[in-house]
């Protein structure tokens, strides 16, 4: 089972890169460092822990 990465903050939709830094709890709710930081690093949904979001090389660009 793959690690969901969703490409945007959940709470401000500012999009979030997959090589970016982002924030997620255990169920996969994922916020940009911003809100996450404004959260206390707390997920509002479930108030689990957030914790930084492991990167992805962004895909190769098509010439």
């Amino acid at each position: 089972m793959a690690l969901q990465m969703k490409p945007a903050c959940e709470r401000c939709e500012i999009g979030l890169a997959l090589d970016g830094e982002a924030w997620i709890c255990s169920f996969e709710c994922t916020f940009c460092a911003t809100c996450a930081e404004a959260m206390a690093r707390r997920c509002p949904n479930c108030g689990g822990e957030l914790v930084a979001r492991p990167r992805r090389a962004a895909p190769p660009a098509v010439a």
